[in-house]
């Protein structure tokens, strides 16, 4: 007796001109011929087979004729990570519940997670099996409670998950701030001082994704930032290091798509962003790291003793997966910098690295101090001598050469670099001092005029803690390109400017 073979219907493949951010959603029509659109209302994903290719995608339906009968759509990321041309032919079926969904129910019941689960968590994460709603079950359930066992192997299967990168020299140097600060963009003074001295630091960074610039938006107003890996480790072979986007060269993959998730919720929790941070560094291959926490009123660390807390949970990982761990302190009340936004950021960076006398004080000096505990990691560097070596390479202006080097390794991104042409002064509301400086509610004004999205709007701050002003005088300048963004951030510096400037006399302050 032959078994019946089951001939499934196909549809073709259309490509729509949608971007739906992360997530793949595919569309039929609910005329659709091959499918009866009924059957897959009750169903929220579906699943699409072309020969031994599969994705799983979010199904929406349509009545206004975006597709045809005989067609399903694919948005733009579903149709990039599907990899085929428009009128494949495909096959469509309800989605099974990804299997690993199990462990993270019993995780929210109590169950701690072997590392069996967290593998197979991460895989199914990955490779875009899970919705945003299962993904936020993930991290609110590990968020209660996560064991020491546990955060091991999420660091490891978040490592694992990706590209895994070597290098044929003993010691790799990298440096990772937990962030939160506007316009502290140390690792871009830091790496060329370090690679001009010869140690080797391949900088892998990240995009902003709520606040107005990242790393990588910066260094791209500079150089291209989207290199492969081949292209990496060629930048690195001729200038010991290099700034580029983390995510092009798929480090740690999974840990872009919860951090999009984490942030809308709030959830930052100690051992998610340790396991994040570290899974990165261990897919990168450094040998030596260091680890910068900010501490202030509004940064994500507010005491001394949530620093310390933090930072031995990056030293137990670090010590686990053998590489050596230095965090330190570092004063968080206030933006590092003149600018907060892509442009001014990296204006900031090469005022610093020309050696310029109105470039920003504090991030030349922060940058020099971080530099300096990197360098002692050089065996033929005597001790207490990291300070004044890099102080010598950024003076000399061999830091500038080597970034100038790095970007023309890189190439030109063919960003625009002009600032935004709105621009609006806010001012002080009465003479007095600068007491305080709110970190988080500057990185949304910069953001809500258009940074990083638009490189040249953001935030020019002309008053830090501690300067005197007059009632009128300009504490900052927003820029933006459209007037849209430019009224969005002008109403939010209008209901709250992030200053508290506090009265010469004493007394009451206020903003």
């Amino acid at each position: 007796m032959h078994e019946k073979i089951l001939l499934r219907p196909q549809l073709k493949v259309r490509r729509i001109n949608l971007d739906t951010g992360r997530e793949n959603v595919v569309v039929i029509s609910s005329r659709s011929k091959a499918l009866r659109a009924e059957v897959f209302r009750g169903f929220s994903r579906v699943e699409l087979r072309c020969g031994s290719k599969e994705l799983l995608a979010t199904l929406l339906l349509t009545d206004d004729g975006l597709v045809g009968a005989d067609e399903i759509g694919l948005a733009e990321p579903a149709f990039r990570r599907f990899g085929e041309p428009a009128g494949t032919p495909v096959t469509v079926t309800p989605a099974a519940r990804p299997a690993s969904l199990d462990a993270v129910l019993a995780k929210i019941q109590g169950r701690t997670f072997s590392a069996a689960d967290i593998t197979a968590i991460i895989d199914d994460i990955t490779h875009y099996r899970y919705s945003d709603m299962e993904i936020a079950a993930f991290l609110v359930g590990s968020a209660s409670f996560m064991s020491s066992d546990e955060l091991l192997a999420l660091a490891r299967a978040m490592a694992e998950a990706g590209t895994q990168l070597t290098w044929d020299r003993p010691i790799v140097v990298d440096k990772h701030c937990i962030g939160g600060i506007p316009g502290n963009r140390t690792s871009m003074i830091v790496v060329p001082i370090v690679a001009a001295h010869g140690l080797t630091i391949p900088k892998t960074s990240s995009r902003a994704i709520t606040s107005p610039a990242g790393t990588a938006d910066t260094m791209e107003v500079l150089a291209r930032v989207d290199l492969s890996v081949d292209e990496m480790k060629q930048v690195v072979a001729t200038c010991h290091g290099c700034l580029i986007w983390g995510g092009h060269v798929n480090l740690s993959p999974a840990d872009d798509i919860l951090i999009s998730v984490e942030r809308p919720l709030s959830l930052d929790t100690r051992e998610q962003m340790v396991a994040s941070i570290m899974s990165k560094k261990l897919a990168a291959g450094s040998t030596h790291l260091l680890i910068d926490l900010p501490v202030g009123p509004s940064a994500k660390l507010t005491t001394a003793l949530e620093a310390m807390r933090l930072r031995k949970l990056f030293e137990f990982v670090g010590d686990h997966f053998g590489i050596a761990v230095e965090v330190i302190t570092t004063d968080g009340r206030q933006p590092i910098g003149n600018g907060i936004g892509p442009v001014l950021e990296a204006q900031d960076v090469m005022a610093v690295l020309g050696n310029e006398p109105d470039a920003p004080r504090d991030l030349r000096e922060k940058s020099l101090r971080l530099a300096a505990h990197l360098l002692e990691y050089d065996p033929e560097l005597r001790g207490g001598k990291g300070y004044a070596r890099a102080r010598e390479l950024l003076d000399s202006g061999a830091a500038l050469k080597q970034m100038q080097k790095i970007i023309d390794a890189q190439g030109p991104s063919g960003c625009r670099t002009d600032l935004g042409r709105f621009t609006a002064d806010i001012v002080a509301p009465r003479d007095g001092v600068v007491e305080a400086i709110d970190c988080l509610c500057l990185n949304r004004m910069a953001r809500s005029a258009g940074a990083p999205l638009d490189k040249g709007a953001g935030i020019k701050l002309f008053k830090k803690i501690g300067d005197r002003v007059a009632k009128g005088e300009p504490l900052y300048r927003i820029y933006a390109f459209d007037e849209p963004e430019y009224d969005l951030a002008v109403a939010a510096a209008t209901d709250n400017n992030g200053y508290v400037v506090g009265l010469r006399s004493g007394g009451e302050a206020g903003a």
